[in-house]
């Protein structure tokens, strides 16, 4: 998919920036935010958040807006964008559509098949081929708990220093936490060179975090990563040379901060980003929530439950 290719030696790295841009044009239309990605040679992890409440805060209006940036549109809606009168019959089915499109917006299955059929598209006319290019369907998990998520967002972060692709957390390329620290990098300077020691490096308003990928914010703010985001590249980055033990670097033999607020054992947590995909089903979290949740499906067991 991307990377080189050994028999033809064409390399493909490109196609790594058409899903990089794609998902972040198609989390500007849904309602489904970024937390971490991963783009590698012949597959791709995404970690996302499904925001259901601020699709149904949407005016029919932004709807319509965010529904024609990628599909075409309805004769009946644009006749109502022409500001011509709908009789009740077409009202009703004009709300009708409406209420499909919204509901379309933050479903993740419409999510990645516009992603998917998107890039495959691109890269049969690149090719000159047709027919199917992704082997098959995508698979998901459904993370429960805070822990699930850090260790989820850890995993795919840290996807090219398991693979031996990139030696550091600033060299993996297209990953979400090389674009996080490239940011802070350029925040940090920026606020040194202006002498603007009232920006907070955490601060959800400011520059330090990239736009397009949910924030971190220690400071229980809405719709934010709940977790600092120093603190969290200092546990990825401690993850990682516990993985490649051989790497040099500054941060110290402790266990990282958010272990200890979490109650994590270091053992259960290099396992589990390891491991993530393999520990875990349908659904992660620990024992206690996917016993809930099992109880709630009304079944017996989920995977990782012990």
């Amino acid at each position: 998919m991307c990377g080189d290719d050994k028999y033809t030696g064409k390399n493909f790295d490109h196609r790594r920036e058409w899903l990089v841009e794609r998902i972040k044009l198609l989390s500007s239309v849904f309602a489904i935010e970024i937390a971490a990605y991963a783009i590698m040679s012949n597959h791709y992890h995404l970690v996302v958040n499904v925001n259901r409440k601020q699709a149904l805060d949407w005016a029919d209006s932004e709807v319509i807006e965010r529904w024609y940036r990628l599909y075409n549109g309805h004769a009946l809606v644009d006749s109502y964008l022409k500001g011509e009168p709908l009789d009740n019959a077409s009202l009703v089915c004009f709300n009708e559509i409406i209420a499909k499109w919204r509901e379309r917006l933050y479903d993740i299955s419409w999510y990645m098949k516009n992603l998917n059929e998107y890039i495959a598209r691109e890269a049969n006319k690149e090719d000159s081929c047709t027919g199917k290019y992704w082997e098959g369907r995508y698979k998901s998990q459904a993370l429960l708990d805070e822990t699930a998520l850090l260790s989820c967002m850890a995993y795919v972060d840290l996807n090219p220093i398991r693979a031996n692709m990139a030696g550091t957390l600033e060299d993996s390329d297209f990953t979400s936490i090389q674009e996080r620290i490239a940011q802070l990098t350029a925040f940090t300077k920026n606020t040194v060179q202006t002498n603007n020691p009232s920006k907070q490096k955490d601060s959800v308003q400011d520059q330090s975090q990239p736009s397009q990928l949910k924030p971190f914010c220690a400071n229980n703010i809405k719709h934010t990563i709940p977790f600092a985001l120093l603190d969290y590249l200092e546990l990825v980055d401690w993850s990682g040379r516990q993985i490649s033990p051989n790497k040099k670097g500054y941060i110290n033999k402790a266990i990282p901060k958010v272990l200890v607020t979490l109650n994590i054992e270091e053992a259960q947590w290099l396992e589990s980003i390891q491991r993530f995909r393999h520990k875990y089903s349908n659904f992660a979290g620990s024992k206690q929530r996917l016993k809930q949740q099992a109880a709630n499906n009304d079944v017996k067991w989920y995977k990782g439950a012990g």
